[in-house]
């Protein structure tokens, strides 16, 4: 007889590298000089009858598509856990190593990955289904002002990165809170929340950025493990109290410290306890591609550099891309695509549902799939199962910015503009579809 009863089980793994680590976020050359607070990764496992999935969160910046899929395939042999049930978000802090190998931005940290963050996630993972238990769960939600919108506009019109109050930001606060049904000793609390892991700045001390610190102060309030899984980031940023996006350790902790009041006022507005439903939720997203350009137009573009070799992050970034673009249309042998897809995996406890996006999605984007969306609360995870650097909302691609650029010369082939609809619709077809059986 198949079990019906809805189980959950979780556990920890610290991950902090060693000091003179190269830090991912800024500059490729950055080493790490200090610990200011461990890194580490939290595997949540849920089963309910036939099903099961592993969903992880990791104190790190982004993780690369092509080795967040080995580890995933890793992770299922370990566990006998299909490929497509396990869920690895990043929690985007810039104050960790890199695991990202986005060009510009320096090169995948390996030694990194194979001897430190490989089996610490193939312990984690075994260890979070090991301990599987009846489980029920309970769920908070507050609005926080915590981030900010980051895409500054000055008095030229030119967007930077900064602090703009006058565009929209995601300010839902959620705690999901899960505990054994028979002891009532907590499993896990999930915290979400949409907002970059930059308010430490330039610092070359390791560190989960604000998060940490409220992750802290709820494990220590709740007596229960707890870990932070960021939504919305495309457009958000921490609201500094020094105007910018980025500051130092002390913004950090002084952030933190607000997060930490938010995420207790969630947590203490949380309803009563229910068993869960486990469903999940999986299907192929298609996201067009837009024309790519004529091969006049893209050798024009790279006329206009001088020294490539000497550029980074999104410059280098922009080189790069019509450098690969030309190389392709001279070429002429290779294939033009017309679509980007990804399998998509959705997890839904109820009226609960995590969404997956391998991005940094403009908050507008997930605020509206919200207001769309079947499921009383839907957490969209950022930086999720793979990285392909931002995705913008249609409207803001006139005003350009880093995010834009990113989005356009983040891959050979440029998503279409309107893909924050289709993205949309995508997501709501996937969920509907199922609603509807």
């Amino acid at each position: 007889m198949t079990d019906l009863i809805f189980k959950a089980g979780a556990c920890r793994e610290d991950i902090t590298p060693p000091i003179g680590t190269l830090l991912y976020g800024y500059r490729p050359d950055l080493a790490s000089e200090s610990v200011h607070d461990n890194l580490s990764l939290t595997a949540l496992a849920l089963s309910q009858g036939d099903e099961a999935c592993i969903m992880l969160t990791v104190e790190n910046g982004d993780i690369q598509t092509e080795l967040c899929d080995k580890t995933r395939k890793a992770i299922a042999e370990c566990c006998g856990i299909p490929f497509e049930n396990i869920i690895i978000s990043a929690t985007h802090t810039h104050s960790a190593p890199n695991l990202s190998g986005v060009v510009g931005w320096g090169d995948l940290n390996t030694d990194y990955y194979n001897n430190l963050f490989l089996p610490a996630i193939l312990k984690a993972s075994k260890s979070a289904l090991s301990n599987l238990s009846a489980a029920e769960i309970a769920i908070g939600v507050t609005d926080s002002l915590v981030g900010i919108n980051r895409r500054q506009q000055h008095p030229n019109g030119e967007i930077g990165l900064g602090q703009n109050p006058h565009a929209c930001f995601d300010p839902n606060m959620t705690v999901v809170a899960i505990r054994n049904k028979e002891t009532k000793e907590g499993i896990l609390n999930l915290i979400h929340y949409g907002c970059h892991g930059t308010s430490a700045g330039l610092t070359t001390a390791i560190t989960r950025d604000w998060s940490g610190v409220m992750i802290d102060r709820l494990e220590k309030e709740s007596h229960t493990l707890t870990a932070f899984w960021n939504g919305a980031i495309g457009d958000v940023g921490p609201r500094l109290t020094n105007g910018e996006t980025t500051g130092d350790i002390t913004h950090t902790e002084e952030l933190g410290g607000l997060a930490a009041t938010d995420v207790l006022r969630a947590y203490k507005n949380m309803g009563g306890y229910h068993e869960g439903r486990l469903s999940i939720l999986r299907d192929t997203v298609h996201l067009p591609y837009k024309q790519m350009p004529t091969l006049e137009q893209v050798k024009a573009k790279l006329d206009e550099y001088t020294e490539p070799e000497n550029l980074i992050n999104i410059q280098r970034l922009e080189y790069e891309h019509y450098k690969e673009t030309y190389d392709f249309l001279i070429n002429g042998d290779g294939e033009i695509k017309t679509e980007f897809t990804f399998q998509q995996t959705i997890v839904s406890l109820g009226d609960i549902v995590f969404i997956p996006f391998p991005f940094e999605m403009f908050s507008e984007i997930v605020m509206r799939l919200r207001e769309y969306s079947p499921y009383k609360y839907t957490l969209c995870l950022s930086c999720t199962n793979g990285y392909n650097v931002y995705l913008p909302s249609e409207d803001q691609l006139c005003r350009g910015g880093y995010e834009v650029g990113c989005f356009m010369y983040g891959h050979l082939f440029p998503l279409a503009d309107n893909t924050d609809q289709n993205i949309i619709n995508e997501n709501l077809r996937i969920m509907n579809n199922y609603n509807e059986v």
